[in-house]
């Protein structure tokens, strides 16, 4: 069930830390995917493949569609306002998706089952109901935030406890740093 302090459907997620390859703006040939809150627990979210992102000449490179659906995938967890990790992600390719090209995703959390969180996620090319180049399913475990503490580099945990707006994001949507 959608936390009832979870962004209204419409609203944007934002990055839940700045040097987030997937969502944040401060990685140069990061993703900078942007999410949105859909219905229920679900959400939509695009990002545009850039030349840095390819693989084969042209085209976007798997583990970057990979991470796409994945940063998407956990994005989810802001509308349970659960702090998880990826335990597990099976990804599908089924159409090349050439540089320039904006990825349309979208994304639901199919089951919770005590620290599981199990979700589905598409992304679709030429619009939001163009045809599905890349689909994944998911499970992600829910930790606490001393995961984060304890196994992250120290350097990089304080910088992201000291910026406010991921002090408020961390209160108000109990998202790791």
């Amino acid at each position: 069930m959608r936390h009832p302090d979870a962004p209204a459907p419409g609203e944007p997620l934002g990055a839940h830390y700045d040097q987030c390859f997937g969502c944040g703006g401060g990685q140069p040939h990061g993703l900078h995917l942007e999410a949105r809150a859909g219905e229920g627990v679900s959400l939509t979210a695009e990002f545009t493949v850039q030349p840095a992102h390819q693989g084969a000449p042209g085209l976007a490179h798997g583990g970057v569609l990979a991470s796409a659906l994945d940063e998407t995938l956990g994005s989810l967890n802001w509308l349970l306002r659960i702090i998880a990790v990826t335990g597990r992600l099976e990804t599908d390719f089924l159409l090349p998706v050439p540089v320039g090209t904006t990825l349309y995703l979208e994304a639901e959390v199919t089951a919770v089952a005590g620290r599981k969180i199990y979700s589905t996620a598409t992304g679709r090319i030429g619009g939001p109901d163009g045809p599905v180049a890349v689909r994944a399913d998911a499970l992600f475990v829910e930790v606490k935030v001393d995961h984060f503490v304890e196994n992250g580099r120290p350097a990089e945990i304080q910088a992201a406890m000291s910026d406010p707006d991921q002090v408020r994001r961390t209160r108000a949507f109990e998202v790791n740093p």
